[in-house]
Protein backbone atom coordinates (compact mmCIF):
# COMPACT_ATOMS: atom_id res chain seq x y z
CA UNK A 1 0.00 0.00 0.00
CA UNK A 2 1.31 3.42 -0.97
CA UNK A 3 1.53 5.84 1.95
CA UNK A 4 2.09 9.56 1.52
CA UNK A 5 3.95 11.14 4.44
CA UNK A 6 3.92 14.91 4.84
CA UNK A 7 4.79 17.39 7.56
CA UNK A 8 4.71 21.12 7.97
CA UNK A 9 3.73 24.25 9.85
CA UNK A 10 0.08 24.81 10.77
CA UNK A 11 -0.36 28.58 10.70
CA UNK A 12 -3.33 30.36 12.25
CA UNK A 13 -4.34 33.86 13.25
CA UNK A 14 -5.58 33.05 16.75
CA UNK A 15 -2.53 31.45 18.35
CA UNK A 16 1.02 30.19 17.89
CA UNK A 17 1.82 28.17 14.77
CA UNK A 18 1.68 24.42 15.34
CA UNK A 19 3.31 21.58 13.40
CA UNK A 20 1.81 18.45 11.86
CA UNK A 21 2.87 15.00 10.66
CA UNK A 22 0.50 13.17 8.31
CA UNK A 23 0.51 9.57 7.10
CA UNK A 24 -2.06 9.09 4.33
CA UNK A 25 -2.64 5.66 2.79
CA UNK A 26 -4.15 5.55 -0.72
CA UNK A 27 -7.71 4.83 0.36
CA UNK A 28 -7.95 5.39 4.09
CA UNK A 29 -10.72 3.47 5.84
CA UNK A 30 -10.44 5.53 9.03
CA UNK A 31 -8.44 8.42 10.48
CA UNK A 32 -6.77 8.88 13.85
CA UNK A 33 -5.91 12.32 15.26
CA UNK A 34 -2.87 11.92 17.56
CA UNK A 35 -2.18 14.13 20.59
CA UNK A 36 1.18 13.61 22.30
CA UNK A 37 2.21 13.85 25.95
CA UNK A 38 3.88 16.65 27.89
CA UNK A 39 7.41 17.54 26.71
CA UNK A 40 6.74 15.13 23.84
CA UNK A 41 6.18 15.81 20.12
CA UNK A 42 4.37 14.31 17.15
CA UNK A 43 7.40 13.01 15.26
CA UNK A 44 7.90 10.36 17.94
CA UNK A 45 4.73 8.62 16.70
CA UNK A 46 6.05 8.07 13.16
CA UNK A 47 6.46 4.30 13.54
CA UNK A 48 2.91 3.91 14.85
CA UNK A 49 1.55 6.10 12.06
CA UNK A 50 3.34 3.95 9.48
CA UNK A 51 2.02 0.72 11.04
CA UNK A 52 -1.55 2.07 11.07
CA UNK A 53 -1.24 3.33 7.50
CA UNK A 54 -0.37 -0.18 6.30
CA UNK A 55 -3.71 -1.29 7.73
CA UNK A 56 -5.58 1.47 5.92
CA UNK A 57 -5.71 3.97 8.78
CA UNK A 58 -4.59 7.52 8.04
CA UNK A 59 -3.38 9.74 10.85
CA UNK A 60 -2.25 13.22 11.74
CA UNK A 61 -0.04 13.93 14.76
CA UNK A 62 0.34 17.51 15.88
CA UNK A 63 2.87 19.39 18.02
CA UNK A 64 0.94 21.34 20.65
CA UNK A 65 2.00 24.90 21.47
CA UNK A 66 5.33 25.03 23.28
CA UNK A 67 6.21 21.52 22.13
CA UNK A 68 8.35 20.07 19.36
CA UNK A 69 8.45 22.35 16.33
CA UNK A 70 5.43 24.42 17.36
CA UNK A 71 5.75 28.02 18.47
CA UNK A 72 5.34 29.05 22.09
CA UNK A 73 7.20 28.99 25.40
CA UNK A 74 8.27 25.41 26.14
CA UNK A 75 5.65 23.59 28.18
CA UNK A 76 3.70 26.72 29.03
CA UNK A 77 0.08 27.83 28.85
CA UNK A 78 -1.80 30.79 30.28
CA UNK A 79 -4.79 28.47 30.70
CA UNK A 80 -5.31 24.77 30.03
CA UNK A 81 -7.96 25.38 27.37
CA UNK A 82 -5.27 26.76 25.07
CA UNK A 83 -4.10 23.18 24.51
CA UNK A 84 -7.71 22.26 23.75
CA UNK A 85 -7.71 25.07 21.19
CA UNK A 86 -4.69 23.40 19.59
CA UNK A 87 -6.57 20.10 19.26
CA UNK A 88 -9.42 22.05 17.66
CA UNK A 89 -6.88 22.98 14.99
CA UNK A 90 -5.97 19.31 14.64
CA UNK A 91 -9.65 18.46 14.14
CA UNK A 92 -9.92 21.07 11.37
CA UNK A 93 -6.82 19.62 9.75
CA UNK A 94 -8.27 16.09 9.87
CA UNK A 95 -11.50 17.28 8.25
CA UNK A 96 -9.61 19.15 5.52
CA UNK A 97 -7.13 16.38 4.76
CA UNK A 98 -9.49 13.41 5.04
CA UNK A 99 -13.00 14.74 4.33
CA UNK A 100 -15.92 12.44 5.04
CA UNK A 101 -13.73 9.75 6.64
CA UNK A 102 -14.61 8.25 10.05
CA UNK A 103 -12.24 9.91 12.52
CA UNK A 104 -11.02 8.81 15.95
CA UNK A 105 -9.12 10.74 18.62
CA UNK A 106 -6.03 9.33 20.35
CA UNK A 107 -4.28 10.87 23.35
CA UNK A 108 -1.21 9.68 25.21
CA UNK A 109 -0.42 10.79 28.78
CA UNK A 110 -1.00 14.58 28.88
CA UNK A 111 -2.68 14.22 25.47
CA UNK A 112 -5.01 11.77 27.20
CA UNK A 113 -6.08 14.61 29.49
CA UNK A 114 -6.52 17.19 26.72
CA UNK A 115 -8.59 14.95 24.43
CA UNK A 116 -11.53 14.22 26.79
CA UNK A 117 -11.63 17.93 27.55
CA UNK A 118 -12.00 18.66 23.84
CA UNK A 119 -14.83 16.13 23.56
CA UNK A 120 -16.72 17.87 26.37
CA UNK A 121 -16.44 21.10 24.40
CA UNK A 122 -17.13 19.65 20.94
CA UNK A 123 -19.00 16.34 21.10
CA UNK A 124 -19.80 14.66 17.81
CA UNK A 125 -16.50 15.39 16.07
CA UNK A 126 -15.15 11.85 16.46
CA UNK A 127 -16.34 8.23 16.33
CA UNK A 128 -14.32 7.14 19.35
CA UNK A 129 -11.61 7.98 21.87
CA UNK A 130 -8.40 6.03 22.47
CA UNK A 131 -6.18 6.72 25.50
CA UNK A 132 -2.80 5.32 26.46
CA UNK A 133 -1.64 5.85 30.06
CA UNK A 134 -3.74 9.02 30.34
CA UNK A 135 -2.50 11.64 32.76
CA UNK A 136 -5.40 11.81 35.19
CA UNK A 137 -3.27 11.14 38.23
CA UNK A 138 0.47 11.47 38.95
CA UNK A 139 2.20 8.30 40.14
CA UNK A 140 4.47 10.13 42.58
CA UNK A 141 3.05 11.88 45.60
CA UNK A 142 4.04 15.57 45.39
CA UNK A 143 4.89 17.01 48.83
CA UNK A 144 2.44 19.62 50.07
CA UNK A 145 5.22 22.22 50.28
CA UNK A 146 6.03 21.77 46.57
CA UNK A 147 2.36 21.99 45.63
CA UNK A 148 2.01 25.22 47.61
CA UNK A 149 5.19 26.61 46.05
CA UNK A 150 3.87 25.73 42.59
CA UNK A 151 0.61 27.56 43.23
CA UNK A 152 2.46 30.68 44.41
CA UNK A 153 4.88 30.55 41.46
CA UNK A 154 1.96 30.13 39.05
CA UNK A 155 0.64 33.51 40.13
CA UNK A 156 3.92 35.40 40.47
CA UNK A 157 6.31 33.76 37.98
CA UNK A 158 4.08 31.47 35.89
CA UNK A 159 6.84 30.51 33.43
CA UNK A 160 9.16 29.35 36.19
CA UNK A 161 10.47 25.92 35.25
CA UNK A 162 10.89 23.00 37.64
CA UNK A 163 12.91 19.95 36.50
CA UNK A 164 10.65 16.97 35.88
CA UNK A 165 13.40 14.42 36.49
CA UNK A 166 11.84 12.35 33.71
CA UNK A 167 14.23 10.23 31.66
CA UNK A 168 13.92 7.65 28.95
CA UNK A 169 14.31 4.76 31.40
CA UNK A 170 10.87 5.62 32.82
CA UNK A 171 9.24 5.44 29.41
CA UNK A 172 10.36 2.21 27.78
CA UNK A 173 12.37 -0.97 28.29
CA UNK A 174 13.88 -0.43 24.83
CA UNK A 175 17.32 0.96 25.68
CA UNK A 176 17.88 2.52 22.26
CA UNK A 177 14.59 4.37 22.35
CA UNK A 178 15.19 5.44 25.95
CA UNK A 179 18.59 6.87 25.00
CA UNK A 180 17.10 8.58 21.94
CA UNK A 181 14.52 10.28 24.17
CA UNK A 182 17.23 11.57 26.50
CA UNK A 183 19.19 13.00 23.54
CA UNK A 184 16.21 14.39 21.63
CA UNK A 185 16.70 18.18 21.29
CA UNK A 186 12.93 18.68 20.95
CA UNK A 187 12.23 17.12 24.35
CA UNK A 188 12.44 19.59 27.24
CA UNK A 189 13.11 18.72 30.86
CA UNK A 190 11.18 21.34 32.87
CA UNK A 191 7.54 21.75 33.86
CA UNK A 192 6.31 25.32 34.17
CA UNK A 193 4.47 26.46 37.29
CA UNK A 194 1.35 27.63 35.42
CA UNK A 195 1.16 24.38 33.42
CA UNK A 196 1.26 22.45 36.71
CA UNK A 197 -1.61 24.33 38.38
CA UNK A 198 -3.74 24.37 35.22
CA UNK A 199 -3.21 20.64 34.74
CA UNK A 200 -4.19 19.79 38.31
CA UNK A 201 -7.50 21.60 37.78
CA UNK A 202 -8.01 19.89 34.44
CA UNK A 203 -7.41 16.45 35.97
CA UNK A 204 -10.08 17.03 38.60
CA UNK A 205 -12.52 18.26 35.94
CA UNK A 206 -11.82 15.30 33.63
CA UNK A 207 -12.55 12.73 36.32
CA UNK A 208 -15.58 14.64 37.60
CA UNK A 209 -17.04 14.77 34.08
CA UNK A 210 -16.07 11.28 32.90
CA UNK A 211 -19.68 10.11 33.09
CA UNK A 212 -20.57 12.56 30.31
CA UNK A 213 -18.50 10.60 27.81
CA UNK A 214 -20.71 8.34 25.68
CA UNK A 215 -18.42 7.73 22.69
CA UNK A 216 -16.77 4.32 22.20
CA UNK A 217 -13.76 4.29 24.52
CA UNK A 218 -10.48 2.36 24.42
CA UNK A 219 -8.07 2.65 27.35
CA UNK A 220 -4.63 0.99 27.27
CA UNK A 221 -2.49 0.97 30.41
CA UNK A 222 1.07 -0.09 31.14
CA UNK A 223 0.87 -1.22 34.77
CA UNK A 224 4.56 -0.57 35.45
CA UNK A 225 4.24 3.14 34.65
CA UNK A 226 6.30 5.21 37.14
CA UNK A 227 4.97 8.50 35.74
CA UNK A 228 1.17 8.16 35.62
CA UNK A 229 -0.90 6.32 38.20
CA UNK A 230 -3.02 3.72 36.38
CA UNK A 231 -5.71 4.23 39.01
CA UNK A 232 -6.66 7.47 37.27
CA UNK A 233 -7.14 5.72 33.92
CA UNK A 234 -9.14 2.94 35.55
CA UNK A 235 -11.36 5.46 37.36
CA UNK A 236 -12.04 7.37 34.14
CA UNK A 237 -12.87 4.14 32.32
CA UNK A 238 -15.25 2.94 35.02
CA UNK A 239 -17.02 6.31 35.22
CA UNK A 240 -17.46 6.78 31.47
CA UNK A 241 -21.03 6.23 30.28
CA UNK A 242 -19.85 4.69 27.00
CA UNK A 243 -21.81 1.52 26.24
CA UNK A 244 -18.93 0.41 24.01
CA UNK A 245 -15.72 0.49 26.01
CA UNK A 246 -12.55 -1.59 26.13
CA UNK A 247 -9.72 -1.59 28.67
CA UNK A 248 -6.45 -3.43 28.16
CA UNK A 249 -3.73 -3.60 30.79
CA UNK A 250 -0.19 -4.60 29.90
CA UNK A 251 1.56 -6.03 32.93
CA UNK A 252 4.85 -4.34 33.78
CA UNK A 253 5.02 -2.05 30.75
CA UNK A 254 6.22 1.50 31.33
CA UNK A 255 4.77 4.89 30.46
CA UNK A 256 5.09 4.80 26.66
CA UNK A 257 3.50 1.48 25.77
CA UNK A 258 3.75 2.36 22.07
CA UNK A 259 7.52 2.58 22.43
CA UNK A 260 7.91 -0.67 24.36
CA UNK A 261 9.41 -3.71 22.53
CA UNK A 262 5.90 -5.17 22.28
CA UNK A 263 4.49 -2.02 20.66
CA UNK A 264 3.54 -3.58 17.27
CA UNK A 265 0.96 -5.90 18.85
CA UNK A 266 -0.39 -3.04 20.99
CA UNK A 267 -0.72 -0.77 17.94
CA UNK A 268 -2.36 -3.61 16.00
CA UNK A 269 -4.98 -4.09 18.73
CA UNK A 270 -5.81 -0.39 18.60
CA UNK A 271 -6.04 -0.52 14.80
CA UNK A 272 -8.42 -3.45 14.91
CA UNK A 273 -10.63 -1.62 17.41
CA UNK A 274 -10.73 1.46 15.16
CA UNK A 275 -11.48 -0.46 11.97
CA UNK A 276 -14.30 -2.42 13.64
CA UNK A 277 -15.97 0.92 14.43
CA UNK A 278 -15.21 2.69 11.16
Amino acid sequence: MTVKNTEGVVSRSGGPALYQFTAAPEDARAIVAIVHGYADHGKRYAAVQEAWAKKGIGSIAIDLRGHGRAEGTRGYCDRFDQFVDDVDELTKLVNQTFPNKPAFLFGHSFGGLVTPTLLRRSPGQYRGLLLSNPYFKLALQVPFVKVLAGKIASRIVPKFGIPTGLGGEALTHDKKLAAAYDKDPLVFKNATARWFTETVKAQAAALANASKLTLPLYVALGTGDPVVDCAGGRAFYESASSKDKTKREYEGLLHEILNEPAWPSIADAMAEWVLERA
